[in-house]
C-alpha cells in the first residue's frame, strides 16, 4: 500500500490573495463565503488565478457483509442494479454530472455481482463484497491496501487528464452502518448518536440496527488491542467503496486538488482520511448537510461548514455536485470581477 505526503497548503500567498479579493469592486467582505472559498482554492492551487479544469466525479460501488444482518431496508442487489442504472445514464448522479460538466467514472471495487459485461463500469473488483464485521474484520490487510491504492490510482488518471477538482460518491447498501461505526470509534461519539435510518428504516428497524452494530463493536473491542490505530478501525468496519474513497481523497490532497465532499458516508470517509493524514481536511469543501442522523454532528466534529442544507440523503455524490456552482462562483469572482482601479471607482474603505 502506498503512503502519502500531505501537508497544509503554504499560506505564504495568503496576503496577496486577500489583497486581490479586497480590491475587487465590491464592499469589503460583501461576498461572504465566496471570498473564503476563493481563498481556500487559491491556497490549494498556490495561485492568484485558480481554475476548476476538467472536473471529475468518481463513484465507487461495493457491498457489505453486514447487510446480511438486515441493517438496511434495501436488499444488496440494489447495489448492482443501481450501478447498471448509472452506467445507462439514468441516475441522479448522471443528471447532475451532465448539468455541471463533470466526467463520471463508475468503479466496481467490490459489488456482489458480475458487472464485467456492463459497458461504462471500470472493473477494479477486490472481492464480491466485504465480510460480515459482526463476526470479524470486513477486509484483510492486503485488501485494505488494495482498496486505498485503487482509489489513489483513479485520481492519478483524472489528474493526468488535467483535472483540478475531484468529487467522490458511493453506492453500497448498508454503508451507513459502516459509516456510523467509523464515526463512533474514530470520532469518540456514542454509537447511538451515530446510527440513523439509512435508506429508510422505520424506528424499530433503527433500534435493531443499533443493537447489531453495538454487538459488532463489543466483539471488536474484545478481540482487538485497545490501542489499535485508525487504519485497523477503517479496515475492520469499512466497505471497499469507502476505503477506495479514502485513498482517492488522500491522493487528491497530495496532488493539491480541490476535493468536494458529499453526505454522511463521504463525510465519514473524510473523517477516516483525516485520522490517517490530518492535513487532508484543508483540501476539502463540504457540499451539504444531509438528513441522515449523525451527519450534522459529524460535520461539527470535523469543523466543517457545509455549503447547502437541502434535506438530501441520496448519496452517490449528488449533494456535492449540487454545491459545485457555488464553488465555481467563488473562482469566477476572483478571476472575473473588475477591481477598483480598472473600473475607475473610488475605493471607499
Amino acid at each position: 500500500m502506498r503512503t502519502f505526503e500531505i501537508n497544509k497548503p503554504d499560506d505564504g500567498l495568503k496576503q496577496a490573495v486577500q489583497a486581490k479579493i479586497d480590491n475587487l469592486n465590491k464592499p469589503k467582505g460583501s461576498l461572504g463565503r465566496l471570498e473564503s472559498l476563493a481563498m481556500q482554492i487559491c491556497l490549494i492551487q498556490q495561485t492568484l488565478m485558480p481554475a476548476l479544469d476538467v472536473p471529475c466525479h468518481l463513484l465507487f460501488g461495493g457491498d457489505h457483509g453486514i447487510e446480511r444482518e438486515g441493517v438496511s431496508v434495501s436488499p444488496r442487489e440494489v447495489t448492482w442494479q443501481q450501478m447498471a442504472n448509472f452506467a445507462a445514464g439514468g441516475g441522479g448522479v448522471n443528471m447532475f454530472c451532465r448539468q455541471h460538466g463533470f466526467r463520471l467514472r463508475l468503479i466496481d471495487i467490490g459489488v456482489d455481482h458480475d458487472l464485467s459485461g456492463c459497458s461504462g463500469i471500470i472493473d477494479r473488483k477486490i472481492a464480491y463484497g466485504t465480510e460480515n464485521f459482526l463476526y470479524g474484520p470486513a477486509m484483510d490487510v492486503l485488501q485494505y491496501g488494495e482498496a486505498v491504492d485503487i482509489g489513489a490510482t483513479l485520481v492519478d488518471d483524472c489528474h493526468k487528464d488535467g483535472c483540478r477538482v475531484i468529487c467522490i460518491g458511493e453506492m453500497g447498501i448498508a454503508n451507513t452502518s459502516a459509516s456510523s461505526v467509523w464515526m463512533s470509534l474514530l470520532g469518540g461519539v456514542p454509537l447511538d448518536e451515530c446510527v440513523g435510518a439509512g435508506a429508510g428504516l422505520a424506528p424499530e428497524g433503527v433500534r435493531r440496527k443499533l443493537g447489531i452494530l453495538s454487538e459488532a463493536v463489543s466483539r471488536y473491542k474484545a478481540s482487538v488491542p485497545c490501542n489499535a490505530d485508525a487504519a485497523t478501525v477503517i479496515r475492520y468496519f469499512g466497505g471497499f467503496e469507502m476505503v477506495g474513497a479514502v485513498g482517492a481523497m488522500l491522493r487528491a490532497a497530495e496532488l493539491h486538488m480541490v476535493i468536494l465532499v458529499d453526505g454522511f458516508i463521504m463525510t465519514a470517509c473524510a473523517l477516516a482520511a483525516s485520522r490517517l493524514y490530518p492535513d487532508v481536511l484543508d483540501y476539502m469543501i463540504f457540499g451539504h448537510s444531509g438528513d441522515e442522523s449523525g451527519h450534522r454532528r459529524l460535520l461539527a466534529l470535523l469543523g466543517a461548514e457545509p455549503l447547502l442544507s437541502l434535506g438530501l440523503r441520496l448519496g452517490e455524490g449528488t449533494g456535492a455536485l449540487c454545491a459545485y456552482p457555488i464553488v465555481d462562483s467563488a473562482v469566477r469572482m476572483i478571476n472575473e470581477m473588475n477591481n477598483f482601479d480598472n473600473a475607475h471607482i473610488t475605493k471607499y474603505f
